[in-house]
């Protein structure tokens, strides 16, 4: 009997694929629990339906976090800290002050999440600054902290 499977089962498949099993593993097991419905052709069509709208909505992502990187390298950023006069920050530069200069900068919140610095920013000058905004995409920039 084939099925499609509405969640991942282990040792058959994950969500969306389409098993062949045995009618009763099926009929007693994956049907009652709604681990998988019959593959019928209007389910098969409706499986095919949502894998491209699934498809679809990963490429426009893809997109937009290309273009959000885009703006994010090519815009100026700059931290204000306070320093003491030998150059050195009272505390350190943390990701959300740099999420607070992207999001200044070009008019989009960023999760300070994705913000990632490398080395500690405990001192004035530029420093570079990677933000994950999609898997396959990160956008590598320079911070600029000033004092205040």
């Amino acid at each position: 009997m084939k099925v499609i499977l509405l969640g991942d089962v282990a040792s058959l498949g994950r969500k969306g694929d389409v098993v062949d099993v045995a009618e009763g593993y099926a009929r007693n097991f994956l049907l009652p629990r709604s681990l998988a419905r019959e593959a019928s052709r209007g389910a098969l069509a409706a499986l095919g339906e949502q894998k491209k709208a699934h498809e679809r909505r990963e490429a426009q992502a893809l997109a937009d976090a290309r273009d959000l990187a885009q703006r994010i390298e090519d815009a100026k950023l700059a931290v204000k800290a306070r320093a003491g006069g030998n150059g050195k920050l009272f505390g350190a530069v943390t990701n959300a002050d740099v999420a607070a200069a992207i999001a200044a900068a070009i008019a989009v919140p960023i999760d300070k999440h994705k913000v990632e610095i490398k080395n500690q920013i405990k001192s004035l000058g530029s420093y570079p600054v990677e933000v994950k905004l999609h898997k396959s995409v990160v956008a590598k920039t320079t911070v600029d902290v000033v004092a205040s």
